[in-house]
């Protein structure tokens, strides 16, 4: 196997090829249109060029369900922000999401102490009924908030769903996140219903929620409502105020829930950044941007189909939970899993094989640590089903992409992921009918207009630089929160770059059109004048068996920056002069004498 950054590692056969659904989608935009493209280039500069055309075709080939689409497409195109989407059309997120047919399996939830549920469609929408029957009787209704702080079980899709039903704005965090995290989110949207549970498992512990839940009633004077779902225990004693799920939900609903449709860019989610300086910023997400942007990624980029099971090792709290819930409007199957990922070690490949999962969802960390811990899925595993790995949260280093080819399976896309809270969605992310380089994300996303610009402001190839976009797309942030005239939104993304969206990653565009993430623009050093991104250190580091964890920091230092490396070792080991020559050696060799 070619140890060069772009070595082509994958190849998807002609049959595969001919019968994905992104192909399917070019001849049907060739018939209709005739557009004469050819393959997956030509595919993608239409869908930049004539973004209403695009974005149009993928909502009749989507079949979304809706009012819809209307003549207007795309009304003040050339505004970033302040485009808008689809004017005309009415649409339900929740509506979209639950049309599978009644006996297929929509979720199946598997947790650390190997407990496990199925929900059908049929009773998925039932669920839904009820508890949306019981959020409107207590006055819940078009942009109320409702909130979960919720391990990844199968409630949490029903609350949101139900939610969404009646145009409510969802929002979650997972259970590990302590009081005040929970408050410096919570408490900027006053929600009016708080779902929680009485506890989650994680790591061989289990660990009680109702306490925290209990304060975050206490300081959300806005919640006339704390429903809770008994996880760790069949009857949890229960504070006075709160109620239990089977309490809340309203039996007497009818199997379809009341689905309410509103504007495309009404809003679903409220989702927060890091928080990292002050309060997090509550950025706001319309039902019909999240809708057709996550249509698009599931079905063209991931090939997802009716049936397919689809897979990502996510908590309640970050965004891949929400791209994840949405493969239900393309009618897969998704799969939920709570608890430690690595304990014991083969966990996650044993729930891929036994129930025969799709497409795997993970981290780049997580794929590291499983070649770290020796694992060797493809002799220990039948893992015939799996035809596709997606890995995000960072970037994934090329000697992973040896491992899971080595190690994992030789005939599957595996595709390193990149976007962000900020869009709920992906700006470069993979393909089933491109080839997977080494260490590169197999392309930009369809009807993104995606560039890398130099510090000029000038689009480069094969340089390193701003990740930029520069035209609208539907899944922008309506805004954010409590920023009525749109400031924080505006130096957020387009302060640097006038009416251009300018993602904060430091990213190279290849000459094949894939792309590199070489980490954060905020985290990016300058020792003597030369971007450095941090990722490229790490990748490095990573290599290292001693090594579990570490950080990359600058050090101003006079006029420059000194780059200071902090790691954590395996346990009984020393940071020692000869591990220490041996990392300078290989950051030396693997990148320059400057990442020294």
């Amino acid at each position: 196997m070619s140890a060069e950054r772009n070595a082509v590692l994958w190849t998807p056969d002609p049959a595969r090829v001919e019968a994905a659904q992104v192909s399917k989608f070019r001849r049907r935009v060739n018939q209709a249109l005739n557009a004469g493209l050819d393959d997956y280039q030509d595919l993608y500069r239409w869908s930049v060029e004539d973004r209403p055309a695009f974005w149009r075709a993928l909502w009749e080939f989507a079949g979304v369900v809706g009012d819809g689409p209307g003549d207007a497409i795309l009304v003040d195109g050339d505004r970033m922000p302040g485009a808008r989407w689809f004017p005309e059309a009415r649409i339900n997120f929740a509506e979209n999401l639950l049309r599978g047919p009644d006996e297929n399996e929509a979720i199946v939830f598997r947790g650390e102490t190997g407990a496990t549920r199925r929900l059908t469609f049929a009773e998925l929408r039932q669920a839904v009924a009820e508890v949306a029957s019981a959020l409107a009787a207590d006055g819940v209704g078009p942009s109320d908030r409702v909130t979960g702080f919720l391990p990844n079980i199968p409630e949490a899709i029903i609350a949101m769903l139900a939610a969404s039903s009646l145009g409510a704005v969802w929002s979650s965090c997972s259970p590990d996140f302590g009081v005040q995290g929970v408050l410096d989110r919570f408490s900027q949207i006053k929600p009016k219903v708080l779902f929680t549970a009485d506890g989650y498992f994680y790591g061989g512990k289990s660990h009680d929620s109702l306490a925290t839940a209990a304060l975050l009633q206490k300081q959300l004077p806005s919640v006339v409502r704390t429903v809770v779902v008994a996880f760790r225990e069949e009857e949890p004693e229960l504070p006075g105020s709160m109620v239990s799920w089977d309490g809340y939900r309203d039996t007497s609903a009818g199997p379809v829930p009341d689905y309410h449709r509103l504007p495309f860019d009404h809003p679903l989610y409220i989702m927060f950044s890091s928080g990292t300086t002050g309060l997090p910023k509550c950025m706001v997400h319309s039902a019909g941007g999240t809708l057709l942007q996550h249509l698009k990624e599931h079905q063209l980029h991931c090939d997802v189909k009716q049936g397919d099971r689809l897979f990502y090792f996510t908590t309640c709290g970050w965004m891949m939970w929400n791209w994840l819930v949405s493969g239900l409007a393309s009618g897969a199957t998704v799969m939920l899993y709570d608890g430690h990922p690595l304990k014991p070690a083969e966990v996650l490949w044993d729930y891929v094989r036994d129930e025969k999962i799709s497409i795997l969802g993970t981290s780049a960390r997580w794929i590291a640590a499983c070649e770290k811990a020796g694992l060797k899925p493809a002799a220990s595993h039948d893992l015939s089903e799996l035809r596709a790995i997606l890995s995000t949260g960072s970037p994934l280093a090329p000697e992973s992409f040896d491992y899971v080819y080595r190690e994992v399976k030789a005939d599957l896309q595996l595709s390193s992921i990149s976007g962000g809270t900020d869009i709920v969605s992906c700006f470069a992310l993979g393909s089933p009918v491109l080839p997977v380089r080494r260490g590169e994300l197999q392309c930009r996303g369809l009807g993104m207009d995606v560039a890398v610009f130099d510090d000029d402001g000038q689009p480069v190839t094969g340089e390193k630089g701003e990740l930029v976009c520069r035209a609208p797309f539907p899944s922008m942030p309506t805004g954010f929160w409590n920023d009525e005239d749109g400031s924080r939104y505006h130096k957020a993304y387009f302060d640097r770059f006038d009416g251009i969206w300018c993602h904060g990653d430091f990213a190279e565009l290849t000459p094949t059109g894939g792309m590199v993430i070489h980490g954060r623009s905020d985290t990016v050093l300058n020792p003597g004048g030369v971007r450095i991104g941090t990722a490229e250190i790490y990748r490095v580091v990573e290599q290292f068996a001693e090594v579990t964890d570490s950080v990359v920091v600058g050090l101003e230092k006079g006029d420059d920056v000194q780059i200071v490396l902090f790691v954590v070792l395996r346990e009984g080991l020393a940071l020692d002069q000869d591990l220490q020559d041996a990392l300078r050696q290989r950051i030396r060799k693997e990148n320059s004498p400057r990442h020294v």
